[in-house]
């Protein structure tokens, strides 16, 4: 994990610093004093293995990731403790959403085969997976808060203000779980092992929950990994469309503005949430298939 994290900083501020412009670049030009002087103050006029050494020194010794370079009075600190919490929350529900839909589409669709279930399963997992969050969430304020008033249009805090972005975020995502259930499925339940249980006398029941099912799960828990910390961490579309103060505009403005603490920030934030989700998915391996161990 740590030499993963270390490349992608390393990546990431040369890239930032490597793209032209810069953060104090405005419509009306700064005289070249001014700009020396902010640059100066920032410790943008040193080499740039020194900022980066400096930088990262600051966030290992004391977990400051520093000022953000166009928010002037605000750290980059200040803005994970403002709005992560909030995406942390609406890309959890969103999971709990994609796994609540996704995962009993899939085993129905695998159980019922070449049906009308299956038809309609994989149905709703081919509209989820089409229709982008940019014209699912226009639709859903649509239909559910203008025409029938059943929740609120925008907003985040209260209960009902998040039913609609946590499913206009987990569809899309419950649409590939229940296609990877689904698929998965079918390659377990044709198993000999499948076959030795039924020949035991066992029930269907059994046999799915206990057998089968946790063996499927092992691909799905592979894409719960990055799908976490991807939900987690913010959405820019989502969250413009339902007015959540989350992260996501921070992922997207931050480089157009060229704020390398935002920049390095956000990206540093998503690659822990996914080294640490990719570490949970490998030790779970261990749990769904008793065949693997860890020394």
């Amino acid at each position: 994990m740590i030499p993963v994290l270390i490349f992608i900083s390393i990546v990431t501020f040369g890239l930032a610093h490597g793209v032209p412009g810069g953060p104090f670049d405005t419509e009306k030009k700064r005289p070249p004093e001014i700009r020396a002087n902010l640059e100066k103050y920032y410790g943008l006029d040193k080499p740039i293995y020194i900022q980066y050494l400096n930088y990262m020194g600051n966030i290992i010794t004391k977990f400051d990731f520093g000022p953000s370079l166009v928010q002037r009075g605000r750290t980059v600190n200040e803005i994970f403790a403002a709005h992560l919490p909030v995406s942390a929350q609406l890309g959890i529900l969103a999971l709990l959403v994609a796994l609540l839909i996704g995962i009993p589409l899939g085993i129905v669709a695998a159980l019922k085969q070449n049906t009308f279930w299956d038809y309609l399963g994989m149905g709703i997992a081919v509209f989820g997976v089409s229709v982008p969050n940019i014209v699912l969430g226009p639709l859903l304020i649509w239909i559910f808060a203008l025409a029938l008033g059943w929740f609120p249009v925008a907003g985040w805090g209260k209960p009902s203000q998040m039913v609609l972005p946590s499913i206009a975020l987990g569809l899309g995502s419950s649409a590939i779980i229940g296609r990877l259930t689904r698929a998965s499925m079918l390659q377990v339940i044709r198993e000999d092992y499948i076959r030795t249980a039924r020949a035991k006398g066992l029930t269907e029941r059994v046999i799915m929950v206990r057998h089968a099912l946790k063996n499927a799960f092992i691909p799905v828990a592979t894409v719960l990994g990055p799908m976490f910390a991807a939900l987690t961490t913010g959405t820019f579309v989502v969250e413009q469309i339902f007015a959540i103060p989350g992260m996501g505009k921070y992922f997207i403005t931050s480089v157009t503005n060229r704020d390398y603490a935002v920049v390095m920030g956000t990206t540093l934030l998503y690659a822990v949430f996914l080294v640490i989700a990719n570490l949970a998915v490998d030790i779970t391996y261990a749990f769904l298939d008793p065949r693997i161990r860890y020394t």
